[in-house]
Order: structure tokens, then sequence, then C-alpha cells
């Protein structure tokens, strides 16, 4: 998993499992908390859920600053890449 939209098709399918979130609902802007209702049990549940697919651990205090889709994206792809 090197590029966004493999992470994001990821991402998608995690909250799309975990929340029980339409697919549509689950866009790059889409924002974690007031579009798609997530609370703070739910983002660890997540990063739990990144970490067991990737191999990668968001950093809690990293992912405080995360407010999009696309955030967690980023934070992810940052992650990924050789040297992070």
């Amino acid at each position: 998993m090197q590029n966004r939209e493999d992470i994001f098709n990821l991402l998608r399918d995690a909250l799309v499992e975990l929340f029980e979130l339409e697919p549509a609902r689950v866009t790059l802007e889409a924002n974690l908390y007031q579009d798609l209702e997530i609370d703070s049990i739910d983002a660890v549940d997540l990063i739990d859920h990144i970490k067991r697919k990737t191999g990668k651990k968001i950093a809690a205090d990293e992912f405080k600053s995360v407010r999009t889709v696309n955030d967690v994206v980023e934070a992810v792809y940052r992650l990924a890449q050789p040297g992070a």
C-alpha cells in the first residue's frame, strides 16, 4: 500500500465495516466528527484497525489534528513512506 488511493480505499472499507457507514458518505472531504459522527472511542478503534491492516500506528497526538478523511489518508501515507 504505497499510494493515497489504496489508503483511501482501506480507510473507506474500515469506516464502513466498523461504523456501518454508507460508502457514499466516506469522501476525502468528509469530516470524521461532524459528517461521519466518529467520536473519540471510535477514533481509537479506527487507529487500531489501521495499525492491524498496515502495520503502522498513527500516534494519538497526531490523530488529534486529523479532521477529515483526507487528513487520515495523508497521515497514513506519511507513515508508509520509507524512512518514516
